[in-house]
């Protein structure tokens, strides 16, 4: 067991939380802006369709075609983000670490809960989604991105000048999820409740 919190510690620590906490953020912002999307499309009244029929005395006459039925979209909902916290909570104890106050332990006893934190969220992520990265090339090596290349899979960094192609160095190779394996919810579920109260008599 390590008695002093070195870099490697730290570095262990502030990985597991960043991945962590961007995994949460990019979930419930996916789901807010599917909600928010779907309320506006629901709530749009549809513009009705306009035709000209030209009669055989010339007189044109015009007929206001039935009103569309409105596109009802699935909202969404937090279930999957709430579903996810649950099993971080459950297999990495996530949400204690992170609402424990750790300014009173020593840094041996937060190298040894971050090293609990890491591998119990490193078995969910393994075991409920499969990660890609986006790019082969190794980090650190040149690319170049050509014209029309996919904005939302590259964040371009630095001094940017001109359009594309461009050529740097490829700092990150950024991740993507491939498959989703989330368990489904038995009916009536809580989703909101993340880790039930423990109670031993």
């Amino acid at each position: 067991m390590p008695t002093t919190l070195d870099l490697w510690h730290v570095y262990l620590l502030s990985t597991v939380l960043v991945l962590a906490l961007v995994l949460i953020i990019v979930l419930l912002t996916v789901m807010l802006r599917g909600a928010g999307k779907s309320k506006q499309l629901t709530n749009e009244p549809a513009k009705p369709e306009i035709k000209v029929v030209e009669k055989i005395v010339e007189v044109e006459k015009i007929v206001q075609a039935p009103a569309p039925k409105p596109v009802v979209l699935k909202e969404a909902t937090a279930d999957a983000a709430l579903q996810l916290l649950g099993l971080l909570q459950k297999e990495a104890r996530f949400i204690d670490f992170i609402k424990e106050d750790i300014s009173t332990y020593a840094d041996a006893d937060i190298g040894i809960a971050a090293r609990v934190v890491h591998e119990g969220c490193n078995k969910v992520i393994n075991e409920y989604f499969s990660l890609d990265t986006l790019r082969t090339e190794q980090e650190g090596s040149k690319i170049t991105l050509e014209k029309g290349f996919n904005a939302s899979e590259v964040r371009l960094t630095g001094n940017i000048v001109g359009e594309a192609p461009f050529t740097g160095t490829l700092i990150h190779k950024g991740w993507q999820v491939s498959d989703i394996r989330l368990p489904k919810l038995t009916q009536g579920h809580n989703a909101k409740i993340i880790a039930a109260t423990e109670v031993e008599l």
